[in-house]
């Protein structure tokens, strides 16, 4: 039982505010059917035979729990339907004056929801008793509550879990049925989710739960309504020790793992109708081939009819364009089978989009086998919109670029967050090896793909701030050694939405265009990986050709290479013209001359002009290093004048600290009570304030004996 929030429950929420945001691959919709009234003789939904049109129930029950109870066998009204629905009415005999002080009672329902939860489950008793899908479907389609089509999902199958093998056959038949046409695949997934979630309740009444609920599961997957992904994202999503973790597990490991086990899942109940999905699709093969050979569009017509399966006929649509695009001869008879069987309405529009769809999704599989599979796709679907047998607006463009393994979103988002703080961090600091340092704790050499989202995130940052950010990104890149085609991928996805950048930032394309040529400079990128980025898909007008076209006039330019190192004031280094080791070489001098006698303010004078405040961890460094080996407190006022008057940062003096810190034992060497003099320098920088009081001389000795 869902424990009420807000008093809503979890149920009530869902009602309200259907979850449209799962990301799986969805057909689009036919047109809706016209509503069929009880009684009416003629076929209610073109393309799929009716066996009965007689609506009424044959059920004793109406499939609402009864009071106080769970509804009795099938029903489950007590564990699934107890969504805490109801009003307190201070009318009802049991009513008693602390409910309405009691902080839990529900005070608003839904009543669209309330009134689909009991439609639902009197659709599901009357198909149980009568076995028609057609009829069913329609009656679904006239509550046209489709955002609440989830619950549906849960109530078939739970209701059909307390039942026969017969009924739990007719369920999984009845979801392969209703998938895309009537259920959209993200109400499925929802419906199963929520079943798998809801497992230690119906454990209660089901003692077999965990078994039956995970062959609805593996039924699912086998039967292309359920994503496999969906095993691995809800297991990692349960609570731990829950039995939906279970669920998951049995249908993994003892359903989905075992040799032959789609056959054996869809015989498993006595059998899709004694067919199974290899049965089908072999058969579909056999007749496809038979008809390219004969060219007898009417057999062909006869043996698709005979099938029985206008729920699967996205698959004949899905087999006979392949078979189009490997048989070249045999194009024009395939297309003219499926024009004529959308024409006599044996295979409706959604079914052909759906296969088209499938295809979309699997093209660069397929170009494996089909090098140009892409573009005999491409013209296939022009044939077919041409001929008025498919809707193209209702596909999704066909790639011409070679897309990469899809990532979870989960995981980019996450990894999208970690990558702004690490380069927020480093343009703070200015510490290459630290940002190397956290890439690789981030594992992205096992997912290649999340380097382009760093080199993309990392541009985006930079181009919105000063010069001095923009060098450092520039350095950073040429410093981080990432393979070609994972910086080639980065600056691609900027290319592509530069037109979306330049709303926010107007000097895109100069920008831009200065870290593309930047990185050809840097030999990051290769000139010909312009053409690259690219391609061949970018209107003339958009913003990201125009950055192409500045980038390779800024290549062109006489003395290209020099400019173009120099343009933000670098030089390739972090400074103006000045490596590492030059700037190194600076603040040792001038630590030198303010040791000799020199003034504070030209001191501070001298690190404010070095433009460096991201490398003032450096002057912290060395001043410590001097006050130890030679006992001087002077370089102590320097950095103390330095903190107080906001020159030297906390992050800085803490950078600084750390790094002495990590070279103790060198330093130790040289001088024995060094670790002494430091722990002491440590506790008075914290008496100043100059470090948080979280800052452990042991962690930082640690650190340095693990480097």
């Amino acid at each position: 039982m869902e424990k009420n929030e807000g008093y809503k429950s979890t149920e009530q929420k869902e009602s309200e505010n259907p979850d449209p945001s799962l990301r799986i691959s969805t057909s689009p919709k036919s047109p809706r059917s016209p509503k069929t009234r009880h009684g009416n003789k003629g076929s209610p939904v073109k393309g799929i035979s009716p066996r009965k049109n007689d609506r009424h129930s044959h059920s004793g029950t109406d499939g609402r729990p009864k009071k106080g109870g769970c509804g009795g066998k099938g029903t489950w009204g007590g564990l699934l339907d107890t969504d805490d629905n109801h009003f307190v009415d201070n009318n009802d005999p049991n009513y008693t004056s602390s409910e309405e002080n009691d902080k839990t009672a529900v005070k608003k329902v839904c009543p669209r929801f309330e009134e689909y939860k009991k439609k639902a489950a009197v659709i599901v008793e009357e198909y149980f008793a009568t076995d028609d899908v057609v009829s069913t479907a329609n009656e679904l389609k006239d509550l046209e509550m489709a955002s609440y089509s989830y619950y549906f999902v849960k109530k078939l199958i739970s209701m059909a879990m307390d039942r026969h093998d017969k009924e739990k056959e007719m369920a999984a038949v009845l979801l392969s049925s209703l998938y895309a046409d009537v259920i959209d695949p993200r109400q499925v997934y929802k419906g199963f989710r929520k079943l798998v979630e809801s497992a230690d309740d119906l454990i209660v009444d089901i003692p077999d739960t965990v078994d039956v609920l995970a062959l609805f599961v593996a039924r699912a997957v086998v039967d292309d309504i359920l994503p496999p992904a969906f095993l691995n994202k809800e297991s990692d999503a349960l609570p731990v020790g829950s039995k939906g973790i279970d669920v998951i597990k049995r249908a993994d490991k003892g359903y989905l793992s075992a040799p032959l086990h789609a056959e054996i899942i869809e015989r498993r109940w006595g059998g899709s109708r004694n067919k199974t999905v290899e049965d089908v699709k072999a058969k579909i093969d056999n007749l496809l081939v038979e008809y390219a050979v004969s060219g007898d569009k009417k057999e062909a017509i006869r043996c698709i009819n005979d099938l029985k399966v206008p729920f699967f006929h996205h698959e004949i649509v899905k087999r006979a364009i392949i078979m189009a695009m490997e048989r070249k001869k045999a194009e024009g008879k395939l297309l003219d089978l499926l024009k004529t069987a959308s024409e006599e309405c044996l295979i409706n529009s959604s079914q052909i989009s759906k296969g088209f769809t499938r295809i979309i999704d699997t093209v660069d599989d397929l170009s494996l086998d089909i090098p140009n599979a892409k573009e005999l796709l491409q013209s296939l679907i022009s044939k077919a919109a041409s001929e008025g047998w498919l809707c193209a607006s209702s596909l999704k463009a066909v790639s011409f670029h070679p897309e990469k393994k899809l990532i979870e979103d989960s995981i980019v988002k996450a990894f999208k967050a970690k990558a702004q703080s690490i380069i927020q961090e480093y343009f703070l600091t200015g510490d290459v090896l630290e940002v190397n340092s956290c890439l690789e704790s981030e594992k992205l050499s096992s997912i290649p793909e999340l380097k382009a989202v760093f080199v993309k995130r990392l541009i985006m940052l930079a181009m919105d701030r000063k010069k001095r950010e923009k060098e450092m990104a520039s350095v950073l890149l040429s410093s981080l050694y990432f393979p070609a085609d994972d910086v080639v991928n980065g600056f691609t996805m900027l290319i592509d939405s530069a037109d979306d950048i330049a709303l926010d930032i107007p000097v895109v394309v100069e920008d831009l265009a200065m870290f593309l040529a930047r990185a050809v400079v840097d030999d990051v990128l290769a000139p010909l990986h312009l053409e690259e980025i690219g391609g061949d898909t970018l209107r003339v007008d958009s913003v990201g050709n125009k950055v192409l076209k500045m980038a390779r006039s800024l290549l062109n330019a006489r003395l290209s290479g020099e400019r173009i190192l120099r343009c933000w004031g670098g030089g390739g280094s972090y400074t103006n013209g000045w490596a590492i080791e030059d700037v190194k070489d600076q603040i040792g001098k001038l630590l030198e001359e303010f040791e000799s006698g020199g003034d504070k303010r030209e001191a501070c004078r001298c690190i404010s002009e070095l433009g460096m405040a991201f490398f003032h961890h450096e002057v912290v460094k060395k001043s410590l290093v001097k006050i130890i080996e030679k006992k001087n407190d002077r370089l102590w006022g320097l950095l103390e004048e330095c903190f107080n008057t906001g020159l030297i940062t906390q992050i800085q003096i803490t950078k600084g600290f750390g790094r002495v810190g990590e070279s103790l034992d060198d330093l130790s060497l040289d001088v024995p009570d060094a670790k002494k003099q430091f722990g002491l320098l440590v506790e008075r920088a914290k008496g100043e304030g100059w470090l948080d009081s979280s800052f452990s001389f042991v962690k930082v000795l640690e650190n340095g004996h693990r480097s």
